[in-house]
């Protein structure tokens, strides 16, 4: 049995390099907005999502009962977790609360180009702030992370609306309550689905013509403007994505940004400014996506706080940056290479290599008798910089020989200068 479960990644050595590189610009991203990370157990409490989600969430969580015959499920996604966090520490944590994590997530759903069974989602969050400068240094946090590995806003694009939108053109019609939730969940498939199977959807939830007929006329603008003359000029969703637009121009990315009426997000529990990041081209799925939800704690069983964040998997960000040729190609990390010529010196590599590594480098010993045919083969192959040669003559004269590896120059060094 050679293969992981269906949906599951295993990540050799080079792809634990890719994957490092990848987590390094998440963090550098976040930090440079200075948040800090958390973290939180990836098996939780069934009810944690069942209370948010309803029961059907239950088809695509792995759970299961432990041996205390407690229900349980591996973490589909972290904001739950997050939010019993806050609510551990209601009123004593300092506000705004601004942390970040990348989690394992899992899902039990149908793999497709972009998504498996198992991801790891960068999460960003800011917690006790309900201003929309909150809002935007999310979207200044995605567009560091994405000059970071050198796209660009050729290359993709951030579209964004407010949940108002929706609660307007809905509350309108008289849609509220559990047919809100559900009309969300088939408007989010806007720009997936042609607009008669959307209409089509929309009609079995009891939405006569007109009904169907205006939320797909509203929600299909792409200017403020027109969204203003469908909704009024006294619209609370109107002003509201004025202003962040606004706020978007002050951080100087309004190239990287576009508002898009159809973005909805499908959870029920958002209540502002929702976006989602997509490639130009439309070949992939959404690269990331979030928005605000205010309302999230009482959902749990505690007491609101103002919220906004996005959750950005690490599956289609890497299908982007392999089209675009900027995954990079990266060697192992080794500096040195240290090799014994003979059997007589093994004891005298082993001295080099602690002395190497107390100086702060990073060494692989060779540890087996090596022709050093092998050893420059592997010093190529791992990416290092020295082979360190600990050879008879020289080690009695209390040298070893270092051949610069990009230059081919040798020499001998004292072993005390090492």
């Amino acid at each position: 049995m050679t293969q992981g479960v269906r949906g599951t990644r295993d990540f050799y050595p080079e792809d634990m390099r890719i994957r490092s590189w990848l987590f390094d610009n998440f963090r550098s991203a976040a930090r440079s907005h200075g948040f800090e990370e958390y973290d939180a157990p990836v098996l939780e409490h069934e009810e944690l999502y069942t209370r948010k989600q309803g029961e059907d969430i239950t088809q695509q969580l792995y759970n299961f009962e432990d041996k205390g015959e407690r229900k349980v499920a591996l973490r589909p996604e972290m904001t739950p977790s997050l939010a019993r966090m806050v609510m551990a520490r209601a009123g004593a944590l300092p506000t705004p609360i601004k942390w970040f994590s990348i989690p394992q997530c899992w899902r039990y759903e149908r793999t497709q180009r972009g998504r498996g069974r198992e991801h790891y989602q960068w999460n960003v969050d800011i917690w006790g702030s309900d201003a929309l400068e909150a809002d935007v240094e999310l979207l200044s946090v995605l567009v560091n992370f994405f000059e970071g590995v050198g796209l660009t806003a050729d290359d993709l694009v951030i579209r964004i609306s407010s949940r108002k939108v929706l609660e307007e053109v809905l509350g309108s019609l008289g849609i509220s309550g559990d047919a809100f939730a559900a009309t969300c969940i088939i408007v989010d498939k806007m720009d997936k689905l042609p607009d008669d199977v959307v209409a089509a959807q929309l009609a079995e939830q009891g939405l006569g013509e007109d009904a169907v007929a205006t939320i797909q006329s509203t929600l299909g603008v792409d200017d403020l403007d027109s969204l203003a003359a469908a909704l009024g000029g006294d619209s609370a969703a109107v002003s509201e994505l004025a202003a962040l637009f606004d706020l978007i121009d002050a951080y100087g990315i309004a190239d990287w940004v576009a508002f898009d009426a159809s973005v909805v997000r499908g959870l029920a529990y958002y209540t502002g400014p929702v976006f989602e990041a997509h490639d130009r081209a439309g070949q992939l799925r959404a690269i990331c996506g979030g928005g605000r939800y205010d309302r999230l704690l009482s959902s749990l069983g505690g007491n609101d706080m103002p919220a906004t964040g996005f959750g950005f998997g690490d599956m289609v960000i890497m299908e982007l940056l392999m089209d675009k040729g900027l995954v990079p190609e990266l060697a192992s990390g080794n500096e040195d290479i240290v090799i014994a010529i003979n059997e007589d010196l093994r004891g005298a590599a082993m001295s080099v290599a602690t002395k190497l590594r107390a100086s702060g480098r990073t060494v692989d010993l060779v540890l087996e008798d090596k022709r050093m045919k092998w050893a420059f083969r592997h010093a190529e192959r791992t990416g290092a910089q020295r082979l360190v040669m600990v050879m008879p003559e020289e080690w009695a004269a209390g040298n070893v020989r270092i051949k610069e590896l990009e230059s081919g120059e040798e020499s001998d060094v004292a072993v005390g200068d090492l």
